[in-house]
């Protein structure tokens, strides 16, 4: 049966991962939720993630959850633009999260970015999730 919310699916395993107090977990590979990976690693909410073929045309991601003393580093991550009700938002109109001190993860036409990132590009776009 085919996935309807790819990304609200690995952030799901992001949050229960971290409640159970994973080291790491597993997801299924697109290059969506890897760029979306990334944006977490670069702004340090992660350890990192790598790609792994499970069989020939199958590919998952193991994704490396963080901990800063026995705390997870993520508190609160959410999904924002869902598949029944996208939600977009111009450069302008992109509030902070947390008051600055969380990320908004954003699919603009430059590729996916944090909203300082975009912020400083100066590109609106698809408001994919909310980190804290």
């Amino acid at each position: 049966m085919p996935m309807t919310d790819p990304i609200g699916d690995m952030l799901a395993r992001i949050r229960n991962g971290q409640r159970a107090g994973k080291s790491s977990i597993v997801s299924p590979a697109s290059r969506l939720r890897a760029n979306v990976l990334e944006v977490l690693k670069r702004e340090g909410y992660i350890r990192g993630f790598s790609e792994h073929e499970v069989r020939p045309g199958i590919h998952e991601i193991s994704i490396e959850l963080k901990y800063h003393q026995g705390e997870p580093v993520i508190k609160e991550i959410a999904r924002v633009s869902k598949p029944g009700r996208r939600v977009y938002s111009g450069i302008k109109d992109l509030s902070r999260v947390y008051n600055g001190l969380g990320i908004s993860i954003l699919s603009t036409p430059r590729g996916v970015m944090s909203d300082a990132e975009a912020r400083a590009a100066n590109v609106g776009g698809e408001v994919l999730c909310r980190v804290f």
